[in-house]
């Protein structure tokens, strides 16, 4: 038990919990904008394109209302906005991703005198070099 209850508290001291926090409110906040930029941008364009139909209301009726019960459809024009929707937020996080990526890997190239290597990189770089030194003295015996 005392184990657990150690790695849990390195877990939630390590900032691993608090960084999926961090990282889940501003998700969350970022899927807000995103939605809110399709609804009130990108969809009313869309309507004037559909003569004013908005997306979001077209449905197939499997049984109209009657009286008696209620209509039943199947919303096609929501699940529409909502694939609109995971399109331009994977699209966003890719290009951030990308982004992050090319600056990762200027900083990681140990030729690259412009971005300051990172110290486990250059004593990798280090360690690599002097067994290429090692080995050729070997070779050379």
């Amino acid at each position: 038990m005392k184990s657990f209850y150690q790695e849990f508290k390195n877990f939630a001291i390590k900032g691993n919990m608090i960084d999926m926090a961090v990282g889940i409110v501003i998700g969350t906040a970022f899927n807000n904008v995103i939605s809110t930029i399709v609804k009130m941008v990108i969809m009313p364009p869309l309507s004037l394109l559909t003569e004013g139909v908005h997306l979001s209301d077209k449905r197939y009726v499997l049984r109209a209302a009657t009286e008696t019960s209620e209509e039943v459809a199947i919303g096609y024009g929501n699940l529409l906005e909502v694939m609109i929707d995971f399109v331009i937020i994977a699209f966003t996080i890719f290009v951030v991703v990308k982004f992050i990526n090319r600056f990762k890997k200027k900083s990681e190239d140990t030729q690259d005198k412009t971005v300051e290597t990172p110290k486990n990189i250059q004593l990798l770089s280090n360690i690599e070099k002097l067994i290429e030194e090692q080995n050729s003295i070997l070779k050379q015996r």
